[in-house]
């Protein structure tokens, strides 16, 4: 069973699972339930977000191929009705383009099935690591070039001009930020970032680059702060700098 991490957070993790399939919502309530989870059921996209509506929820378990407004469409209004709500897509649709759409619409993470339920808690704890760090330390300031992040309020301006960042985005920028100049591998930015759990997960890395550069770079197809390092990984550059492109 998870222990609470600290008095602001005693009471077990609530997690809702949105699913039409009564046989899997039923495996992971009994399965979830023994491991300490508080779990809600729903059926569909519509009464999913009424329970989002009417009560906090620590994480969802969202079906990727729901009727109506669709997955993506609610894993939007979730993240619009609960912006601190980790949201985990089940899928089976394994396309990039499928998963930068989740990713942009406000999801933390995606699962294919079929999944093991090891897999699946370890997932959703590193969610829960993302969204709620034990004791988040008072950072500094960061600056680069036009880009200044304020770590505390959870803020990235450029030239003066704020840019909304999902929390994993804010995360990644944040660790390449703290080691401007410096070449990270994709293995150190995923165990920074996501966790252990998730050293395997490249293509995932590069969608959310693909993402953070849309937002940072006045060209995203040429960027100039976040630049690819071949083979290794990933590098945040001051574009000012001297021999900088």
């Amino acid at each position: 069973m998870r222990k609470a991490n600290s008095s602001k957070h005693a009471l077990p993790p609530s997690v809702l699972i949105i699913d039409d399939d009564s046989s899997l919502r039923h495996a992971l309530r009994v399965s979830l339930s023994a491991s300490g989870y508080l779990v809600d059921e729903a059926q569909s996209t519509e009464e999913g977000l009424r329970i989002v509506s009417q009560k906090a929820i620590d994480l969802v378990l969202l079906d990727a191929n729901l009727p109506g407004i669709g997955a993506v469409g609610a894993c939007e209004s979730i993240r619009g009705l609960r912006p601190s709500t980790g949201i985990l897509f089940l899928t089976v649709q394994d396309g990039q383009e499928f998963i930068v759409a989740a990713l942009e619409a406000g999801a933390d993470d995606c699962i294919s099935k079929p999944f093991g339920f090891g897999e699946l808690v370890a997932r959703m704890r590193a969610v829960e690591r993302r969204i709620r760090p034990e004791e988040p330390a008072a950072t500094d300031m960061i600056r680069v070039g036009q880009l200044e992040m304020d770590p505390n309020r959870r803020i990235l301006k450029k030239a003066g001009r704020e840019i909304h960042l999902s929390l994993t985005e804010f995360r990644l920028l944040a660790c390449l930020m703290q080691h401007r100049g410096v070449s990270l591998s994709y293995s150190k930015i995923l165990r920074t970032v996501w966790g252990p759990e998730y050293t395997n997960e490249v293509e995932s890395l590069r969608t959310y680059c693909k993402l953070l550069r849309k937002k940072i770079e006045d060209d995203p197809n040429h960027p100039r702060y976040l630049v690819t390092e071949r083979s290794i990984g990933y590098r945040l550059q001051d574009p000012s700098s001297p021999g900088k492109a």
